[in-house]
């Protein structure tokens, strides 16, 4: 059975209140208009999940409202700037009826997750994906596997979107 793994850096945050902690910074405007992209894209190709995992951060939470998605969604405190270790645990411990799993993160773990997850480097997806890895940005890979066998470099990348291409 091939799975299907999205991995959502958060949307753009915002800086206005520099008294904030990190943990409680909003969405920016941008960050806002890029969920609204996103939002699109997923009904446009007609992409659905069975469940999504996301950073209890609060700029990530308001990522998750702002893509309106129909799926039981998980708070998970672990993905607040988790490494790649741990967002392998986190993702080997995801509900196994989930064929399809949006998980939403920070940098610079989610990236050098995605980019240790990748089993291919040459092609202009994960050329793209591994020089940069925006706020906004979507990983799409697919599993050949159980989450609970879950390994680096076994992910196919099956493609790689930022809010600046939704726009164009």
């Amino acid at each position: 059975m091939t799975r299907q793994l999205y991995l959502l850096r958060h949307a753009k945050s915002s800086w206005d209140e520099p008294d904030l902690s990190d943990h409680d910074r909003p969405l920016a405007k941008r960050g806002r208009k890029a969920g609204a992209l996103l939002r699109k894209f997923f009904k446009a190709r007609s992409i659905r999940f069975d469940a999504i995992l996301v950073s209890s951060a609060k700029r990530a939470q308001e990522t998750l409202a702002a893509l309106e998605l129909d799926a039981p969604a998980e708070t998970l405190p672990a993905l607040y700037h988790a490494a790649p270790d741990a967002i392998l645990d986190i993702l080997r411990a995801a509900p196994e009826q989930a064929e399809r799993l949006l998980v939403i993160g920070h940098n610079p773990g989610l990236h050098d997750f995605a980019l240790l997850l990748c089993a291919t480097r040459g092609d202009e997806p994960a050329r793209r994906m591994a020089e940069s890895y925006p706020t906004g940005a979507l990983a799409q890979f697919e599993v050949d596997r159980p989450w609970t066998r879950l390994e680096l470099g076994c992910g196919k990348l099956t493609g790689f979107v930022t809010p600046r291409e939704l726009k164009d």
